[in-house]
């Protein structure tokens, strides 16, 4: 498999390591986060926390372009690490001394951070394999949020039997101290090694690129862009799927529980797919096509009529979404660093935008009429994906060269 061989190279397993340790302590932190607003401040809290992380990625994306452009190195996502330490640790004293105030400050400083580090990291994971390899390390580096999530949950409720809820904030601080570490262990083999350190631009392409002018050299990047943002906004609907369990079905906690393992099932099962088989061009249209599978699952969830069938497309559902983080990954991998890392930030701006906005009312909306509201919000994704994957191939094909025509031999000549 492509995953094993990308493994067996010691700056990717570092790398892959590092950032699988620092992915499941942000689902520590996420939890423990919430779960302390919740506790000590009601849900009105838990709201302002997830505003203050998301709203950093709004900004810098929007006006923060030249900030983001000073950490396109390894290095300096190191530094970025090693601050995001200091914040996590100190966030359970944050909270004591300065109450809600100092949590939603301390959740709009690590989304700065995050928001400072993940485009870059993005853009500079497939400068360090083959052009070839760049499909299988994105779907490695996808893995690790995919089991994140099976595994974050159960651990924390491991933790919390031998340690209080601060203890996932220093368990969390430990992973972003591995991660820094990590990224600096492989800057340093790359110049022990005297190769030139991963960095997110060159000379030729010091400028700062506009999100715009990318657009439209390659406008099908435009239609992935409008086609994410509808699906993450629509998609917010999943969040009332207790709701339609109640309704629909009667069940309850457990069966909430349920829905959430098979959905992490069905993504580790499709992670090793995405990741290892080849992805059929053009990118842009497969990312869209899916999308469309993905709304066509979420409609068919507001129909079903049992547990089982529920289970079954839980299952589907979530063998779904590495497709999409892939083919988005390697679709964007065709552009320079420079512009990768910017249409990376565009890409954050947007979903971070349009699930925030969803949050505030899809969510409670859906729940007056769970079925209705899946049944909806499922035929607006799976229209749009639809949509969004005849434009791309409508590019594709007015991009695509004619075919020579060669002279017919008994018209040759008669001129």
């Amino acid at each position: 498999m492509r995953y094993a061989r990308l493994l067996r190279r010691r700056p990717i397993l570092l790398l892959w390591g590092a950032q699988s340790a620092s992915v499941f302590g942000d689902r520590l932190y996420a939890m423990a986060v919430m779960w302390l607003a919740w506790e000590h401040a009601g849900a009105s809290a838990m709201g302002l926390v997830a505003v203050a992380e998301s709203a950093p990625y709004i900004v810098l994306g929007t006006v923060g372009r030249r900030l983001v452009d000073r950490f396109a190195s390894l290095g300096s996502l190191a530094w970025v690490d090693a601050v995001r330490l200091v914040l996590v640790a100190a966030l359970p004293w944050s909270w004591s001394q300065f109450g809600t105030a100092g949590l939603v400050v301390s959740a709009a400083l690590l989304g700065i951070g995050g928001a400072l580090f993940d485009p870059n990291l993005g853009a500079l994971v497939p400068d360090l394999v083959e052009p070839g390899e760049v499909q299988a390390v994105n779907g490695l580096m996808d893995l690790t949020g995919r089991i994140s999530r099976v595994a974050g949950p159960g651990s924390a409720g491991l933790l919390l039997a031998v340690m209080p809820v601060a203890g996932l904030f220093w368990v969390d601080a430990a992973t972003f101290g591995v991660s820094a570490l990590a990224l600096l262990g492989v800057t340093a083999r790359a110049r022990a090694a005297g190769d030139r350190p991963a960095t997110g631009a060159t000379a030729a392409e010091g400028s700062h690129p506009r999100a715009w002018s990318l657009v439209r050299t390659r406008p099908e990047t435009g239609v992935v862009l409008a086609v994410h943002g509808i699906g993450i906004f629509a998609g917010a609907v999943s969040l009332a799927m207790p709701a339609l369990l109640t309704a629909r079905l009667g069940a309850g906690a457990a069966a909430y529980a349920a829905v959430l393992a098979c959905t992490g099932a069905g993504a580790l099962a499709g992670n090793l797919v995405a990741g290892n088989v080849r992805l059929p061009e053009p990118l842009a249209g497969l990312y869209c096509g899916a999308w469309a599978v993905s709304g066509l699952l979420l409609a068919v969830t507001g129909l079903a009529g049992s547990l089982p069938v529920l289970l079954a497309l839980a299952v589907a559902s979530g063998a779904v979404s590495p497709f999409l983080q892939v083919a988005l990954s390697t679709h964007f991998a065709l552009f320079a660093p420079a512009a990768r890392r910017r249409l990376l930030t565009v890409d954050l701006t947007v979903i971070r935008t349009c699930g925030t906005a969803a949050m505030l009312f899809l969510p409670a909306l859906a729940a007056a009429d769970p079925g209705a509201g899946f049944l909806a919000a499922g035929s607006i994704v799976a229209a749009c994906g639809s949509l969004g994957g005849v434009l791309v191939l409508a590019i594709a094909r007015r991009r695509r060269p004619l075919p020579s025509v060669e002279p017919v031999p008994e018209l040759a000549g008669r001129d």
